[in-house]
């Protein structure tokens, strides 16, 4: 049988190897916090749709220090290319963030983005696969995204989507008071921080795990 399936000119099909996951418990935020500002950036994906049915993307950028986001970048495909772009232009208007958190999206565990980063001298903090609360900040700011903006507009086609995104952006940072920063808003616990102003609540509020359900 064997040499009649070689004689055929077949092959035995080969197992896929699967992509071994890289994130580990010890880079959750509750583990290892944000100290300072651009310190720890965390960045996320969320996804809708416009009014067309079509697919649009955001690609979410904060620190995690001053719940400050420094971007939310929309398109109909972000590439890991596209990311690397995003993040020059953020590293050249801000400096370079000690820490990147994420999760092991494709994007985010691309060669590109790997190579990219470790010449720079960004550590990557991968989290463990289905635990999105150890990325917890970002994590919240999606939640806002959605509830907020996603689920509240009607988004007609891209560049609508971007400009509503600025706008609803612009007013998170700037009139959104947070608990966790003595009840500044992101922008201004940013322009203080230079004088120890300190965040006046834990990071545990984002990232504990969900109780089981039983």
């Amino acid at each position: 049988m064997y040499r009649l399936w070689r004689a055929s000119g077949l092959k035995v099909p080969q197992k896929r190897r699967k992509k071994r996951a890289t994130g580990v418990r010890g880079n959750a935020c509750d583990v290892q916090a944000a100290g300072f500002v651009h310190d720890v950036w965390s960045w996320d994906f969320v996804q809708s749709s416009t009014l067309d049915g079509r697919t649009i993307r955001f690609l979410n950028i904060v620190d995690e220090y001053t719940r400050q986001c420094l971007t939310i970048k929309v398109g109909r495909s972000i590439t890991s290319e596209d990311a690397i772009d995003t993040l020059a232009e953020l590293f050249a208007m801000h400096g370079v963030p000690k820490r990147l958190r994420c999760d092991n999206g494709p994007e985010f565990i691309s060669t590109a983005i790997k190579q990219w980063l470790a010449k720079i001298g960004v550590e990557i903090l991968y989290i463990e696969p289905g635990s999105p609360w150890q990325n917890g900040v970002c994590e919240s700011f999606n939640s806002r995204l959605r509830d907020e903006y996603l689920h509240q507009t009607d988004l007609i086609n891209e560049d609508d989507t971007r400009m509503k995104a600025r706008a609803w952006r612009e007013d998170f940072n700037t009139q959104r008071p947070h608990s966790s920063l003595g009840y500044l808003t992101p922008s201004e616990f940013a322009h203080r921080s230079a004088a120890s102003v300190r965040p006046t609540a834990s990071l545990q509020q984002h990232c504990e795990s969900p109780t089981p359900v039983s």
